[in-house]
């Protein structure tokens, strides 16, 4: 007969539920893991097999799980899990920004499409780049980067240290201004060849006051807009991936930090 004892029983549960914290506090904040498509039972199923992976590899934690220190530990894996995933998610939410500023410059700011991931309206643009971004994300192997960087982060920041200290917490608010730097940086030669056009119909529009500037601006900024966004295509895609490189460093830095 199999007699397990408890002292084994918190063992077992230790080696657990310490680094499955960790893990679905990724998958609740990281690209792609918490899209609203995945259901509460594909994110536990995805997390207890990522985690199951990451067993053998654990050296032992020493904390028991229904002590003070071992809730406290608890937390503190599901706080680094989220600041890992979350770090990676401000590279979506600065597209996600670039495809706001060049909707409302084209005057697709009232075009909005539900968004099933945010569970929200966005701007089509938006929905595009974002749509792009992930696609860039997937051919790049990047989810399995994001994974990597989540094995090795146990490594870095073993079960049972202290949480981040103020540099890493700092680096994250660092990170957060790329929402804005980055995001105008991708919408920013949309935005200059809209602003010449927008010029160009003031001009015309003083050069010649008959004309209905609400009959021809709009159709014109509007496939001005698209022109340009078909142009910057080729040029889209590298520099997504060098962000998304930059974002992956970022993660690396922040768990050795």
């Amino acid at each position: 007969m199999i007699s397990v004892t408890a002292a084994q029983l918190d063992l077992w549960m230790s080696a657990l539920l310490f680094p499955l914290a960790r893990v679905l506090g990724l998958i609740a904040a990281a690209p792609l893991f918490n899209n609203r498509a995945f259901v509460a039972r594909v994110r536990l199923g995805l997390g207890l097999g990522i985690t199951f992976a990451l067993i053998p590899t654990l050296p032992p934690s020493g904390l028991q799980v229904g002590s003070w220190p071992g809730l406290l530990a608890l937390t503190q894996q599901m706080l680094i899990g989220i600041a890992l995933g979350f770090s990676m998610r401000i590279i979506f939410a600065a597209i996600d920004l670039a495809g706001e500023l060049i909707g409302l410059q084209m005057g697709l700011g009232f075009a909005m499409f539900y968004d099933p991931d945010n569970a929200a309206q966005s701007p089509v643009i938006a929905e595009f780049m974002g749509l792009l971004a992930m696609l860039v994300f997937l051919a790049i192997n990047g989810h399995l980067m994001v994974l990597a960087v989540l094995g090795n982060s146990f490594e870095w920041w073993p079960v049972g240290a202290d949480l981040f200290p103020a540099g890493g917490w700092l680096a994250i608010a660092r990170w957060g201004a790329t929402v804005f730097s980055a995001g105008l940086m991708i919408a920013l030669p949309l935005i200059a060849a809209l602003l010449v056009v927008n010029i160009a119909l003031a001009v015309l529009t003083r050069a010649a006051p008959t004309l209905n500037l609400f009959a021809i601006g709009f159709p014109v900024t509007l496939i001005a807009g698209f022109v340009m966004l078909m142009l910057s295509l080729p040029f889209f895609t590298p520099m997504l991936q060098n962000l998304f490189e930059y974002g992956l460093e970022t993660l690396a830095r922040l768990a050795m930090a």
